[in-house]
């Protein structure tokens, strides 16, 4: 949890347990001791926590990039609850809100944070993010400027997915995506469908999607995807593939984003888009790669990144009370919050296979 693990008072200590990492591939529900509430802040009953991609690596390899878990760790970043309680400035919430949880508590005061990238703030405590603790967990403490007031209409599990959604809006303002951007989407996981779904939300006319997996891209077919192609894993179809790709597009690639991250689909990524456009690397699945820039950059194709997302929580949850994007159809399996129903959980969303978000229902 963002703001630490000090005591407080032993009513709440009593009831408040979490999902810890405590050795690799081994999750524990422990008692979990919160802050002190501070002014600002707000305690939250959590109702809605997802499991992300970068959860099971934290399960499965104690690591994701350059971040190593060292000691237990409070697993979970993607929530929404319920106010329980709120702390004596706190003006904008009140016990009873249903709330979507920012997980990133940036410092306000670097260079980053005051030109409003927050997102890339040095000392970003993040949850579930060694060494900072998660959400899983029965309750919480966090700001109160990072928790956002459901609409009647969104349920408590979408609020949750406004974590992962945030990332495909995200990596919409940074491509520029509008009416007159054709996309292509390779990789049909999570994260690669918020970007779609954002993408078609900001505009985009005609959306194809790449995958290697048949029932991935049936469901990016059934979420809105204008075309889907099946792709290989053989960086040497690279050329044939992008010519499908083009085939099946009917226009010039004005963005790709690559939401897999690895050489063949950033190879694609930067062959099919077409001279002028923009390249979003989104997934991180490499982290080095080899590709072809040099004919890319004679091309003036340009290739941006993204990291997590800033700002983007009020217009993510006007998408979802508007109704220009759904993402319920992408909550596949509900699990309870026992020690049996952890383990099952996060074994269902490290299989993969028809499980595209998993979801802990506390």
């Amino acid at each position: 949890m963002g703001k630490g693990g000090m005591s407080v008072d032993d009513d709440v200590e009593q009831q408040n347990m979490a999902a810890w990492l405590v050795g690799l591939n081994t999750l524990k529900i422990q008692p979990f001791n919160l802050p002190s509430l501070g002014p600002h802040d707000v305690r939250i009953k959590m109702k809605a926590v997802g499991i992300c991609g970068s959860d099971v690596h934290y399960l499965k390899t104690l690591r994701c990039a350059d971040f190593i878990v060292k000691e237990p760790m409070v697993i979970g970043h993607e929530c929404a609850g319920i106010i329980e309680e709120v702390g004596s400035q706190v003006k904008t919430l009140v016990p009873g809100d249903r709330v979507a949880i920012e997980p990133g508590i940036s410092c306000w005061r670097c260079d980053h944070c005051k030109l409003g990238r927050y997102n890339l703030c040095p000392d970003m405590k993040f949850f579930a993010t060694p060494p900072v603790h998660g959400s899983l967990a029965n309750q919480i403490v966090h700001p109160a400027d990072l928790c956002f007031k459901l609409p009647e209409n969104v349920s408590l599990e979408e609020g949750a997915m406004c974590e992962p959604l945030s990332v495909g809006v995200h990596a919409c303002r940074r491509a520029n995506i509008g009416p007159e951007t054709n996309v292509l989407i390779m990789g049909a996981g999570p994260i690669g469908l918020v970007t779609m779904l954002s993408a078609r939300a900001f505009g985009a006319p005609r959306i194809v999607v790449v995958d290697v997996d048949d029932h991935r891209l049936s469901v990016a077919k059934s979420l809105g995807a204008d075309d889907i192609v099946k792709v290989s894993t053989n960086i040497q179809d690279v050329a044939e593939e992008v010519k499908q790709i083009h085939n099946v597009l009917g226009a010039g690639v004005d963005v790709t984003f690559d939401c897999a991250g690895f050489n063949k689909t950033m190879t694609t990524a930067l062959t099919a888009t077409q001279p002028g456009g923009k390249v979003c690397l989104v997934g991180m699945g490499h982290s080095e790669m080899t590709v072809p820039l040099t004919p890319a950059a004679a091309r003036e194709v340009d290739v941006v990144g993204i990291f997590r997302y800033k700002n983007t929580w009020p217009l993510c949850l006007e998408f979802l009370r508007s109704g220009k994007i759904d993402v319920k159809p992408l909550i596949t399996h509900r699990f309870g919050f026992s020690q049996k129903e952890v383990e099952e959980a996060f074994e269902t969303s490290a299989r993969g296979g028809n499980a595209i978000k998993v979801m802990f229902n506390l």
